[in-house]
């Protein structure tokens, strides 16, 4: 958790002078203050047109990070009508639904933009290394998944799926806002609009996790509620009550 929001916090510092990190973490986010442990940014490592920065992964090459935004974009609207469908609580379909209106305005003007620069873009990219096939092969078991699960069992799977989903898609940004140091003016503004909705989207997602955990323990037994505030249901215990999710691996 530690590293997820001090990469937000980064992302956000980079992409607006700073205003983040003298305001702090966004509300609602737990985890470091912010600053703490950072130490100094790391450099960029550049091997065979992927980038690496503090962790996480971005292709240097425009297409090729257009084709992994395009994709993002594309299984966020897939996941959000799963949701909008199958989801039990009103505010995890209310977000499903949040999630393929902002992804499809996103999508269309990342297609808008690829097809005024004579671009064609593959709806599932070559994955460039084995870290990019492990991912789309999780991807794909994941969408599995959710779709054979209805009801509180896929509010739970596919929310805290979106924390981490989410964790991954604003390194990404961040890695390729740090390689690519020209950038298309129209390309700069989509990357930025990204760094304003996908935190967004994060913090929202975990904020909606935390009110499931919440509805476990209502009617449950007290034993239920005392194991939840403890974390023994999986989750850790934020500094202001909510259980913070646990943060996967970087998904690069």
């Amino acid at each position: 958790m530690k590293r997820t929001i001090q990469g937000v916090i980064l992302a956000a510092s980079l992409l607006t002078g700073g205003v983040a990190l003298a305001q702090g973490t966004p509300s609602g986010m737990t985890g470091s203050p912010p600053g703490q442990g950072m130490g100094q940014p790391g450099k960029v490592k550049v091997e065979k047109g992927m980038a690496e920065y503090q962790g996480f992964m971005a292709p240097t090459d425009e297409k090729a990070l257009l084709e992994r935004l395009h994709y993002t974009h594309q299984q966020e609207i897939k996941l959000g009508q799963l949701a909008e469908k199958n989801a039990q609580h009103p505010d995890v379909r209310a977000y499903g639904g949040m999630m393929v209106k902002d992804h499809t305005a996103l999508d269309q003007k990342l297609m808008t933009y690829a097809k005024g620069k004579g671009l064609k873009l593959a709806d599932m990219p070559k994955a460039m290394n084995d870290v990019e096939k492990k991912v789309m092969a999780q991807d794909k078991a994941t969408m599995e998944e959710l779709q054979a699960l209805k009801g509180a069992a896929f509010d739970s799977c596919y929310i805290a799926s979106q924390v981490g989903d989410h964790d991954a898609a604003i390194g990404k940004v961040v890695t390729a806002r740090q390689a690519m140091t020209t950038m298309d003016p129209q390309m700069t503004s989509m990357m930025q609009e990204l760094m304003q909705r996908l935190p967004a989207h994060r913090e929202q997602a975990y904020g909606i996790l935390g009110r499931l955990d919440e509805a476990m323990g209502v009617g449950g037994s007290g034993q239920m509620d005392r194991e939840m505030d403890h974390g023994s249901m999986g989750h850790g215990s934020s500094p202001g009550g909510t259980t913070a999710p646990t943060t996967p691996s970087p998904r690069q």
